[in-house]
């Protein structure tokens, strides 16, 4: 647990034991030296009340020790106590002095570089906690509300043994929210995401009274879709789910080894269409530029550029193994600050360029059901709505789809909105997560439901 320090104090603590690790090096020890840490307010809601709130200010640092081609790795949590982190910190590099002894040789280790550093501090405009919980219910005192929030400062910060140095802070918040109604046919849920740096009183309140209006809608008599294929509006939360799929295939050890959704669209087997480009764009400043090894990757790297794979995105071990030349990528290769650009069709114009068809506003249970083929398979849930000429005509029972990205994403994408919506990482297991994606609306054709 953090201590109460200011950030200022808390960076020259995390350096202070970073150079104290450094310098307890031997020969040919290497060192590479993380922080995770944040400042976060958590509330959840039940029936529009408090069911649980509180501060969490907290910290986790790894290190990584690299000896004569082999590596290790530990963690422990860092508290901003010099004498306490000091403690810690040496046992567990004795601790990964014999891990490392005792392990075989990585051909494709990397050894820590000094690329240069950084220090960039996004400041944020959040709710004051004093009132935070009295705005957020403001508007939904009428409603079945349930729901979490989060909002904070998070830290990212690196130090390696070759003497490079990165500071990361960034303000954020979210709300994840549900509104339960009771109908006929049992109990009916919209689910909405607002989130971003800067609060907007107003940005939220039309966000709540459009889930108000879709909770009112849900009260119809549902209507049952027999399987087959139905032109589609995916909203932004859900095209997000659809097109995180495809910003975690853009690696380059997966597409080398084979078993990457984009291969077919590497090896020019299969297109997307031209409507479509994708990037990662870390100037919105959400997730820090440098990845675990400390490497800084480029502010803008297009991906996708009108349906046509580019770039990839290239680890340092995977630049070693397949001879190709690193950009910063994190050890995983997938996107940290995915954008889709955006299209043309307007907000007012969605429910006229859909006619008749199905009105999708969140997915559910997605997964794989060919990977290699690009194949999708998953569930609608919360708010989906059968349309008709343009008018939304009553909800829907839950669908299960199975298409592939390379015909909704393909020939039948027929437009993106002209507006995007960040959809955050909600994650909060063991330290509240970074990042998210800015995803426009699609409409597509033919969008194939089995059951």
């Amino acid at each position: 647990m953090i201590r109460n320090l200011e950030e200022k104090n808390l960076e020259h603590a995390f350096y202070q034991l970073a150079d104290y690790l450094i310098d307890c090096l031997q020969v040919r020890e290497h060192l590479t030296i993380n922080l995770d840490s944040e400042r976060s307010q958590f509330t959840r809601f039940n029936n529009a009340k408090v069911r649980q709130s509180g501060v969490v200010a907290d910290g986790n640092m790894t290190i990584s020790l690299v000896a004569d081609q082999c590596e290790a790795h530990a963690e422990f949590p860092f508290t901003g106590d010099f004498d306490i982190d000091q403690a810690r910190a040496i046992a567990n590099l004795k601790h990964l002095r014999t891990e490392v002894s005792q392990i075989p040789e990585n051909p494709y280790v990397v050894i820590p570089e000094n690329q240069g550093s950084s220090r960039d501090v996004y400041q944020g405009k959040l709710l004051d906690p004093e009132i935070a919980i009295a705005t957020i219910l403001k508007s939904v005192t009428d409603v079945d509300f349930t729901g979490f929030y989060a909002s904070g400062s998070i830290i990212r910060a690196n130090a390696n043994s070759a003497g490079q140095r990165h500071w990361f802070a960034t303000d954020s918040f979210f709300v994840d929210y549900s509104m339960f109604v009771q109908t006929a046919s049992g109990e009916k849920a919209v689910k909405g995401i607002y989130a971003g740096k800067e609060w907007n009183s107003s940005s939220y309140n039309t966000q709540i009274q459009r889930s108000k209006q879709q909770l009112a809608a849900l009260q119809k008599t549902s209507k049952t879709i027999e399987r087959g294929q139905y032109r589609t509006y995916f909203a932004p939360a859900a095209a997000a789910a659809l097109l995180e799929f495809v910003a975690g295939s853009a690696g380059e050890a997966s597409l080398q080894q084979g078993s990457s959704a984009l291969l077919k669209l590497k090896n020019q087997e299969k297109a997307l269409s031209p409507l479509l480009s994708l990037s990662e764009n870390f100037s919105h400043g959400q997730v820090p530029r440098f990845n675990g090894l400390g490497e800084i990757a480029p502010e803008y790297l297009a991906v996708i550029e009108q349906g046509k794979l580019v770039n990839t995105l290239v680890s340092s071990r995977s630049a070693k193994e397949y001879g190709k030349e690193a950009n910063g990528a994190s050890a995983g290769e997938y996107m940290r600050s995915p954008e889709v650009k955006a299209g043309s069709l307007a907000e007012a114009d969605i429910l006229q360029q859909l006619d008749t068809g199905l009105y999708l506003s969140n997915l559910h249970y997605l997964n794989w059901s060919d990977h290699t083929g690009g194949r999708i398979t998953g569930m609608t849930r919360y708010a989906c709505f059968w349309v008709e000429q343009g008018e939304l005509v009553a909800p829907i029972e839950n669908l299960r789809f199975d298409d592939s990205i390379y015909d909704f994403l393909g020939d039948n994408l027929l437009a993106l909105t002209d507006f995007l919506e960040f959809i955050p990482d909600t994650g909060t297991y063991e330290k509240r997560s970074l990042g998210g994606i800015l995803s426009p609306g699609i409409l597509v054709k033919d969008f194939t439901f089995t059951l």
